[in-house]
């Protein structure tokens, strides 16, 4: 019998847990927000850690002796210090490709509801019962208008895909670490200055991973080169946007609204947090981190996460999925995925 704690128990997994249970292990479950004591006091004696959201921290992975493995079920590891991991052997993975086809329907999502005023509509409507077509409720088409994906990995080429094909967007992408080959197979036109794509876009959406270098990529100098009239989605990290200059730019109109997913600071409060501002803006949607939610993909997330709990478990290598070269650069405990 192993020892097994899952963290962010709020994100419910009933099939992962009754699974892990039924095979006999024990599981211990913690909330969102635990501290960093108690997470190293529960996983003292563990053999597997499951986390989502949050930090496992390297002063947290040099306290649990027995840690065979970390699985991250979801697609970020930001949160966990691989290095660290790695120092002991432990293995980490994530699970890259259950909500590709989701978030990126979530993306297109918000791109409708900003070019439709879905927002401000219907809070009139919950207020008033009714309103009339004048021009404070008109919206725009997203045919012909022009959407820049920032990052045309696995979400970005899907985004590119419905926006191209479906809503016959102009679609210009910036990725600094995909060839032509990547951007010709996407349908998208090249751009190699993510300020140029910026100053062409209707609608800039947000689809890299977060790392040293995607951290702030989209500050001050990158919302001041938006087209006033341009919205900005964002359903990767929140911390790929300097929030501060988001809400600054915002407040002075100096682009039309956004749409996110996604915060460095998590979960969004309507006090007492720095975005909290957000709320009252009727140009603003505020989505609480769910483009990933969907009965699908959730059957796909448990699947796979069970896939690599018991290979760890079974002290069998653990498949990586992901091309995140944090993952990739392991070489105890893993096997890679062509």
């Amino acid at each position: 019998m192993a020892a097994i704690v899952r963290t962010d128990r709020e994100l419910e997994v009933p099939r992962v847990d009754a699974a892990l249970r039924a095979a006999g292990h024990a599981l211990t479950l913690l909330p969102d927000g635990v501290s960093e004591a108690r997470l190293m006091r529960a996983l003292r004696d563990a053999d597997l850690l499951l986390m989502c959201y949050t930090p496992v921290t390297a002063r947290v992975i040099e306290s649990a002796p027995r840690l065979q493995g970390i699985v991250k079920y979801g697609v970020g590891v930001d949160a966990i210090d691989i290095d660290a991991a790695m120092a002991r052997g432990i293995p980490v993975v994530n699970v890259p490709e259950y909500a590709e086809e989701t978030v990126a329907e979530g993306a297109m999502a918000l791109m409708l509801a900003l070019a439709k005023k879905q927002r401000p509509i219907q809070c009139a409507m919950d207020e008033q019962g009714w309103v009339w077509p004048t021009a404070l409720w008109m919206g725009i088409d997203l045919a012909g208008k022009t959407v820049g994906v920032v990052g045309v990995g696995r979400i970005g080429s899907k985004v590119a895909r419905m926006a191209g094909l479906g809503f016959r967007m102009r679609v210009l992408g910036f990725d600094p670490h995909a060839d032509a080959a990547r951007f010709a197979q996407a349908r998208v036109e090249r751009r190699t200055e993510l300020h140029t794509l910026l100053a062409e876009s209707d609608f800039v959406s947000v689809h890299c991973v977060l790392n040293a270098a995607t951290r702030g990529l989209i500050g001050a100098r990158e919302l001041a080169v938006m087209k006033a009239s341009a919205f900005l989605v964002n359903v990767s990290r929140g911390a790929i946007v300097d929030e501060a200059a988001l809400l600054r730019a915002l407040r002075e109109k100096r682009i039309a609204g956004a749409a996110l997913d996604v915060y460095a600071q998590e979960p969004l409060a309507k006090d007492e947090h720095p975005l909290s501002a957000l709320y009252a803006m009727k140009n603003v949607i505020v989505f609480p981190h769910l483009t990933f939610y969907t009965v699908e993909a959730m059957q796909r997330l448990e699947e796979e996460t069970l896939e690599r709990c018991f290979e760890i478990l079974e002290r069998r290598p653990t498949l990586v999925k992901s091309h995140d070269p944090r993952l990739r650069a392991q070489q105890q405990g893993v096997r890679f995925a062509d």
